[in-house]
């Protein structure tokens, strides 16, 4: 089974491979906006301690489930309890899951891969109000975002057929190298300008008057979210893992891989905004309306530098959002392949063809086509809506429940510890998170979510 699955060729490929499912759009700018509206630093260290108590546990929830199955996610579950088929239906929420955000997905990365060619040409130059207007003409044509969002579809789908090893591990290994670079070079352009040491401030300096609730919940929301926990692509690609691979030292790897972005993305962001004095928390309109109006604005004295920040930036976009359509593509491409009996190449075509229809409405709901809704929200509002807060929590509250009161616990152990050649030290501290802080925390963002509290 493992000769026919293919698998992971090294550490460096595991390691980059998984921190990239989890390093994506969001890091960019919705860590950056959340952290803007909550506190700055203050919201950074709460969402560090959750990453700790939620993150950590369920990563390793999902890694002992598929490393162990060596199999798709509804096979994986299904493997685990024994042949129970309530907690494959686990599974397959899991995979239904992504392949919906894989859909509506596509649609701003679209967005993000036409602003690189708009870059590239100079046509975001120009006021803040032409900025806000290209945008609106653009994402409402009837055709323009269709078209986009079908290719980045089509050029994840190129990376996904070549494979485990040949087409997602080689891919990891370009990307997100790459990706790192640009932000980097992004940070010291946006560190160096005047005014920026104002930004620096309000990234690391806590204030923990702005402390409240919301923010608490904020902040487990967004750890929760940022590790793509819920969607089972921990699971699959845990199914790829190499028997000898170290879990928790890999959680903890990609965790922090996943939050330096973050920091990264906030030391890019903040400076630049200060420095034309721009407050960076507008949500999605932060890279699409508010980002190009800074880049101008900051380097209007260094026009040459500005245009090719702005290239980079939205080249940095396109990479992040890669890495994730990437991950979420194989999700659903293994169970065709596995469950359907099929070659992965036609499975991959499955996949591509769905989503791709998903894409394609959900892009013209945004406002080309009216009528194309769901409870009232556009068809892209609702599957963001219904997987955000629905489906994502449910598959992870319920993947903590499965691993922590169902599963045999001297497999989980083994699994933790690799067949006992791994120090068990952390092991209790796993076990009671897993079983009480993480469904905890995760009924809280439920109740959150909903007006409960």
């Amino acid at each position: 089974m493992k000769e026919h699955r293919g698998g992971f060729a090294s550490r460096m490929g595991i390691i980059l491979a998984t921190a990239g499912s989890a390093v994506g759009l969001g890091n960019v700018w919705r860590f950056p906006s959340m952290t803007g509206q909550n506190g700055g630093a203050s919201f950074i260290l709460v969402y560090f301690v959750f990453v700790l108590l939620l993150g950590i546990p369920g990563m390793l929830s999902e890694f002992v489930i598929g490393r162990h199955s060596q199999a798709n996610a509804a096979r994986a579950y299904g493997h685990i309890a024994g042949g129970r088929r309530l907690w494959r239906l686990v599974g397959m929420l899991g995979i239904v899951t992504s392949t919906i955000i894989l859909g509506f997905y596509a649609v701003v990365a679209g967005w993000c891969l036409q602003y690189l060619a708009a870059s590239l040409m100079g046509s975001l130059n120009g006021d803040a109000e032409y900025v806000q207007s290209y945008f609106l003409s653009f994402s409402t044509h009837p055709w323009k975002p269709v078209v986009w969002a079908l290719a980045f579809i089509l050029i994840t789908h190129l990376v996904i057929v070549r494979g485990v090893q040949g087409g997602i591990e080689r891919a990891s290994k370009l990307l997100m190298p790459l990706l790192l670079v640009l932000l980097v070079v992004i940070v010291i352009a946006s560190c160096l300008l005047p005014g920026a040491l104002s930004g620096i401030e309000f990234l690391f300096k806590p204030d923990f008057s702005k402390l409240n609730h919301d923010t608490l919940l904020e902040a487990l929301g967004q750890a929760f979210f940022s590790l793509s926990l819920g969607t089972c692509c921990l699971c699959t690609y845990a199914s790829y893992f190499q028997r000898d691979t170290h879990l928790l030292k890999s959680a903890l790897q990609i965790a922090l891989i996943d939050t330096g972005i973050a920091i990264l993305a906030g030391l890019m962001i903040f400076p630049a905004a200060f420095s034309v004095g721009i407050s960076p928390d507008s949500g999605p309109s932060l890279i699409f309306i508010t980002l190009p109006n800074v880049f101008q604005q900051a380097f209007s004295s260094m026009p040459l530098l500005g245009y090719a920040i702005g290239i980079l930036f939205y080249a940095l976009l396109v990479f992040a959002a890669l890495t994730s359509t990437i991950s979420m593509h194989e999700i659903g491409t293994a169970f065709f392949t596995e469950e359907l009996h099929q070659p992965r190449r036609r499975s991959a075509w499955i996949l591509t063809v769905v989503c791709s229809l998903i894409a394609v409405f959900c892009s013209l709901s945004v406002g080309a086509v009216e009528g194309i809704a769901v409870f009232g929200l556009s068809l892209m509002d609702f599957c963001d809506y219904i997987t955000a807060q629905v489906m994502l929590p449910l598959g992870a509250f319920l993947t903590s429940i499965f691993v922590g009161w169902f599963v045999d616990q001297r497999l989980l152990r083994d699994e933790f510890t690799n067949q006992g050649t791994v120090a068990v030290g952390f092991f209790r501290a796993y076990q009671f998170a897993v079983r009480f802080i993480v469904p905890f925390c995760i009924a809280l963002i439920f109740l959150h979510q909903f007006g409960v509290i």
